[in-house]
């Protein structure tokens, strides 16, 4: 195991740069996700971290050593990808050992290897079986398979889960949590979907246009986005924005841009009639007959366990989850609260968050 630094790396083709300045401390034993939008520069950086990326500035240490001018094979790292690249030719016995029979060793010894990960991985019954009698989760079973054998000290994946079924990605990102959890190796994983993220990382670090925007635990980056990217990259269905003003009075309260009052618990540190952005995701939006804000249903759709309901409120469109046996229809009008103590607030300008003024909290 090892730990991995990252540090003011900078990636350029030519005069395009598309990774600037990236500084990363990943802990000896960490899950690390790097996660964001397509052309955000997570794949890139995983492949610097690998070897198979020249690193244009900066430096990359594996434990405690730059590995900048290393080979691949001599930074003790192992690589899983979207596409298994597993050798169609070979069993999964042969496929997983490959590694260890051109690294020069003993049969008995790639035997004992191959056979120990197949039993951890559930792949014992597969080990003659060539990959095109494989299903997708079996294949990305070996592809995990052949990067254990080799005891690496840091696992790289590069949005392993991307080629399967919805039902087998929940499946395989338990399964490679708990192997996390056995091993206790370090992982540093791509992904560009947050729910992946957020179920199975100990860090994440959202990455935009080669930029860290934000970097912690799942929790941290939910409850407290560093910026609006952040706050609606994180979370399902994403956080709603609604533009607006505060009260001109200083109470806790927005001024849409149609006139529109919604009342809130609290306010931001700012000053009155100050143009903010509301962030409030739709689990924390509740239907309220008495001090609601009216809007109009556009679509509606249950889940079963609740109903996502699509509204237009003040010429904005934004979703709100809601009971599953809401009594409307689409076309009619239901008052919506946002008085929710955990909406957020962000600058209309700088799209940064805004802290809440602990004063402003209304009849507390």
């Amino acid at each position: 195991m090892a730990n991995v630094e990252i540090s003011a790396v900078r990636k350029s083709y030519g005069a395009l740069e598309v990774v600037h300045g990236v500084d990363i401390d990943i802990k000896d034993g960490e899950f690390v996700i790097l996660v964001g939008p397509s052309g955000c520069g997570k794949s890139t950086l995983l492949r610097m971290i690998a070897g198979l990326e020249e690193i244009s500035d900066g430096a990359v240490s594996i434990g405690g050593r730059v590995v900048n001018n290393l080979t691949p094979k001599e930074r003790n790292i192992a690589m899983v990808f979207q596409n298994y690249a597993l050798y169609p030719q070979m069993t999964v016995a042969q496929n997983m050992g490959f590694s260890l029979e051109i690294s020069g060793k003993s049969k008995a010894e790639i035997s004992s290897k191959v056979n120990s990960t197949a039993e951890i991985l559930g792949l014992t019954p597969l080990l003659e079986r060539k990959p095109s009698q494989l299903s997708g989760g079996q294949r990305q079973r070996v592809a995990m398979g052949r990067a254990i054998v080799r005891d690496p000290a840091v696992f790289l994946f590069d949005e392993p889960l991307s080629n399967l079924d919805a039902n087998l990605r929940v499946q395989m990102r338990a399964e490679i949590k708990a192997l996390h959890q056995r091993l206790g190796t370090t992982i540093v994983y791509v992904t560009h979907d947050q729910i992946e993220a957020m179920t199975m990382a100990d860090r994440i670090v959202v990455l935009r246009g080669g930029v860290v925007e934000q970097m912690g635990t799942p929790m941290d980056l939910y409850d407290s986005p560093a910026n609006m990217f952040v706050a609606g990259f994180l979370g399902s269905p994403s956080m709603n924005f609604l533009k607006g003003r505060l009260a001109a009075d200083g109470s806790p309260g927005l001024t849409l841009e149609d006139g529109s009052e919604v009342k809130l618990q609290h306010s931001p540190q700012g000053t009155s009639n100050q143009a903010i952005v509301l962030g409030i995701r739709p689990q924390d939006i509740a239907v309220d007959p008495v001090n609601g804000t009216p809007a109009v249903i556009k679509v509606m759709e249950p889940t079963g366990a609740d109903t996502h309901v699509l509204v237009e409120l003040a010429g904005q469109d934004l979703v709100a989850v809601l009971p599953p046996r809401l009594k409307t229809t689409v076309g009619e009008t239901i008052p919506l609260s946002f008085a929710s103590p955990n909406v957020h607030f962000f600058d209309a300008a700088s799209e940064a968050n805004i802290p809440c003024d602990p004063k402003s909290e209304h009849d507390q």
